[in-house]
């Protein structure tokens, strides 16, 4: 299939699907999409050229959101360990952009020697200049949850004119340089300030292209009442389809995301519920992190062949003696005529081309006369890449995937709710009278006993159609009554005695209060007389 691919490793080990993909994809790069890149300078106007770094790197989460949202303690609280060199406070604290990642002793490396590390995905970073690198730093520990993924925390996003300049590097451009890279994008907003300032506005729009990637988190909402709770969420949902143009909704998880006690701990459920999802989504990182980086290599590849159209566009346009400097001037005003052409001729969806007023900004100071025409050759190997290689590196990766043990983020907060009477839905539900000594059915039996006998028994027994007459009058629906049938149905005899009939009411009930049913029934919840018998 693909001549790069070994299959590594001692005899008896499994493969590694990311590893493996992944050096397929550093391969197709190299090969393939690179040259195109470099023959029309792609990292002039978009990003650097990839290394090696990119691809083997574990995945990273981003964590954005105006000052005193909560960002270092949402890290802190992940890991159940706080991080080297952060401070938290109510004032804008962390003034930096800091990675945290896995390391064997506690420490922290400056950003000046950290983007000459060629281990770690950041060399690339070393354009933004000095001021930043100044502001940039790794906070290496020792910790399980940073085995499987990376964390970057950024400064707390300000408001202000004069706070926005004053930070010396292009916040907005080094927070779009880290959005192609991370797996996930969390942003984190105040129950208490939803305002959205100018710069953290400026700084969702620089998120464009990767909506895929953002998941928002509402946080501090134990601070305020459930009525006030509801307000908030609307008018969070309502300030971020003004910046957010897409036309889903975005996700947004509610809670209070440190290990304060609850000030208002009505929603305390609401709270445990939405940290499981967040939790889960983040815990799919590493499994999904091959299908990721190929993402956004096929994301990258199409902007690559655009710009090469764009830039061979331009150049076909340019005279070759005289006028050059006004050419240029007209064929940059006319950019947009220049993208309708292209778009026309080849095809292209809108969508993948650049911004058209960045591009405009980025070609004033270039010159037109190094730009190279049409290369056929180069575009074409890229589309066979897109047609070919990509399309056969996904069942690759679906294949090697069931090779291994499915891979998700352990340690910290992820294990502080797995297991045990505080896990999520505990003693909730179908789990409701799972540690009682007693058939928690028992206490609601005598009731359903009265129906029972009314469905016409016969050697203390009814039939199916008997049942489903009373059944249905719980308006749920046939494919939701089958399966409680099912699992009630314990002798597997097509009849209900009496505490199968109070078991398949029990089950009803679960459902009616929006629990979920069980895959299978759960020891504490078969009938007595039923368990003589196993």
């Amino acid at each position: 299939m693909f001549s790069w691919l070994k299959r590594g490793g001692a005899r008896g080990q499994q493969p590694e699907a990311i590893r493996t993909v992944t050096s397929a994809l550093k391969e197709l790069y190299r090969t393939k999409l690179l040259p195109l890149e470099e023959h029309y300078r792609f990292g002039a106007f978009h990003s650097p050229a990839l290394e090696d770094a990119d691809f083997d790197g574990k995945p990273m989460v981003l964590v954005a959101g105006q000052y005193s949202t909560g960002k270092t303690s949402f890290i802190q609280y992940l890991l159940e360990q706080e991080v080297p060199g952060s401070r938290v406070g109510p004032e804008p604290t962390t003034d930096c952009f800091v990675a945290v990642m896995h390391g064997d002793t506690e420490g922290t490396v400056p950003g000046n020697a950290l983007v000459v590390d060629p281990d770690k995905p950041f060399r690339k970073l070393n354009p933004f200049g000095n001021t930043f690198l100044n502001r940039f730093m790794c906070a290496q520990l020792p910790n399980q949850v940073l085995e499987s993924i990376s964390i970057i925390d950024t400064p707390g996003i300000l408001s202000g004119e004069k706070q926005r300049i004053s930070r010396g590097y292009d916040f907005a451009a080094v927070l779009e340089w880290f959005a192609e890279r991370v797996d996930r994008i969390i942003l984190l907003f105040d129950a208490h300030k939803l305002d959205i300032s100018d710069e953290f506005s400026e700084v969702i729009k620089a998120l464009k292209n990767h909506e895929d990637k953002i998941r928002v988190v509402l946080n501090k909402a134990d601070q305020i009442e459930t009525q006030q709770l509801m307000r908030v969420y609307g008018a969070l949902m309502w300030s971020l389809g003004k910046i957010i143009n897409t036309p889903e909704v975005v996700r947004v998880y509610i809670g209070s995301f440190w290990s304060h006690p609850l000030l208002i701990p009505d929603n305390r459920k609401l709270f445990e519920a939405e940290e499981q999802d967040l939790f889960k989504d983040i815990q799919s990182l590493p499994r999904n992190a091959a299908l990721r980086k190929l993402n956004d290599l096929i994301k990258r590849a199409r902007l690559a062949k655009v710009h090469a159209y764009i830039i061979s566009s331009l150049k076909k346009e340019m005279p070759n003696v005289f006028g050059k400097e006004s050419k240029k001037k007209e064929l940059v005003n006319n950019l947009g005529e220049i993208y309708q052409k292209i778009e026309r001729e080849h095809q292209i969806s809108p969508g993948d081309f650049p911004s058209l007023r960045k591009m405009q900004e980025l070609l004033q100071t270039q010159d037109f006369s190094k730009f190279q025409a049409l290369k056929p050759k180069l575009l074409d190997t890229v589309d066979d890449m897109l047609a070919n290689d990509i399309a056969r590196l996904m069942v690759m990766v679906r294949q090697e995937e069931s090779l291994i043990p499915s891979q998700v983020v352990k340690g910290g907060a992820f294990d502080g709710t797995m297991n045990g009477p505080f896990g999520h839905g505990y003693g909730e539900g179908a789990g409701e009278g799972i540690d009682d000594v007693e058939w928690v059915v028992g206490k609601d039996k005598p009731t359903y006993d009265e129906i029972f006998y009314t469905l016409s028994p016969v050697n203390g027994k009814i039939t199916g159609a008997n049942a489903k007459k009373e059944m249905v009058k719980s308006k749920l629906p046939n494919t939701v009554l089958g399966k409680i049938w099912k699992l009630a149905d314990v002798d597997k005899d097509g009849l209900l005695d009496d505490e199968e009939f109070a078991l398949a009411n029990h089950l009803i009930k679960v459902k009616l209060e929006g629990h979920e049913l069980p895959a299978d029934l759960p020891p504490h919840l078969v009938p007595p007389s039923k368990r003589r018998h196993e």
